[in-house]
């Protein structure tokens, strides 16, 4: 049974190897093969491509023609079995996607299609940023740097760099988004100049980025705020103080003045008259000349309890001098 079957084997093997022909002796084609002349299916805008489509076997001529999503693009005729070549540009991003290619020739029934490729349209990058979300940092304290381009093809390849030797393992992001490392600042030799670089599947583009430094931040003195809090409990009492002048303090001097000026005249108010024996009643200052005064007033003496004698009007001569 065992030799039986490495027979069968065998027998298949051969048969695929034998060209098959009609009763004519025409040989069929076999199906061609769709491959990129440049080795590579990642292209660039405007680039010139071209594919190759082949029949290994099979009588000439041959006809070849190329579709892209099985819309037909080109048609090729060859004598030989010489390969069928197509050439065209990359013009724009709907000229990407899966190929596929088919060879007929007089004796063949619908043709044969080949394997499809499908081109990657790839875009140079841009030059990338580094950036952090601070530029000061202290002793002891985890920082953060972000590196990304915002244009190119995905994905990109990002290193971060100190100086010239790199600080991190390659980071490739599939996404537009920027790739980030934690740094921890451990002495001042942390405080150098720091860079990334990106690149893609783009050939000859690698991209270094901006230098970005940190510098030491200034430790805050704890005495700040205490002075802060002094210098406006001191502005709170210096308002409190002129607001005392102004409402109690001057009101109350004018008022001790003009009472102890009332009493150096010796003028006795009315509403204390009956309490003393004479009594003076102010009336009027009549200016008479520049450097003179006369004050009019009136004396009541009390006879008894019933009785009241007023006396004549006696002016009083007052020199008033500057």
């Amino acid at each position: 049974m065992f030799f039986l079957t490495i027979l069968l084997f065998s027998y298949f093997q051969v048969s695929q190897q034998i060209p098959k022909t009609t009763a004519n002796g025409k040989e069929l084609l076999s199906n061609p093969r769709l491959i990129s002349v440049q080795r590579t299916l990642d292209v660039v805008m405007n680039q010139n491509v071209s594919l190759s489509c082949h029949s290994d076997s099979g009588s000439p001529p041959v006809t070849y023609t190329l579709f892209k999503h099985n819309q037909k693009v080109s048609t090729l005729n060859t004598q030989d079995l010489t390969p069928g070549l197509f050439n065209f540009t990359i013009n724009s991003a709907s000229d990407v996607g899966e190929y596929k290619c088919k060879a007929e020739n007089n004796i063949s029934s619908g043709g044969k299609y080949s394997n499809s490729l499908n081109f990657t349209l790839i875009e140079p990058i841009s030059k990338p940023v580094l950036s952090s979300p601070t530029s000061q940092a202290k002793k002891g304290e985890n920082v953060t740097l972000s590196c990304l381009s915002e244009n190119g093809s995905l994905p990109i390849t990002y290193i971060f760099f100190k100086g010239r030797q790199n600080i991190s393992p390659p980071v490739k992001m599939h996404k537009r988004e920027a790739a980030v490392i934690f740094l921890f600042i451990n002495s001042s030799s942390d405080f150098g100049t720091y860079k990334c670089r990106a690149e893609n599947s783009f050939r000859n583009n690698t991209k270094y980025s901006n230098s970005f430094n940190f510098t030491l931040a200034e430790a805050r003195s704890h005495s700040q705020p205490l002075v802060i809090s002094l210098g406006l409990i001191a502005l709170l009492l210096v308002i409190g103080f002129v607001l005392a002048t102004l409402f109690f303090i001057i009101p109350s001097y004018k008022a001790k003045k003009n009472k102890s000026s009332r009493s150096s005249t010796g003028l006795t108010s009315p509403a204390n008259a009956e309490d003393t024996e004479n009594y003076v009643i102010y009336t009027e200052i009549e200016p008479v000349k520049p450097e003179e005064e006369y004050i009019n007033f009136s004396v009541i003496r009390r006879e008894d309890e019933k009785a009241k004698r007023t006396c004549a009007t006696v002016y009083s001569k007052v020199l008033t001098r500057d």
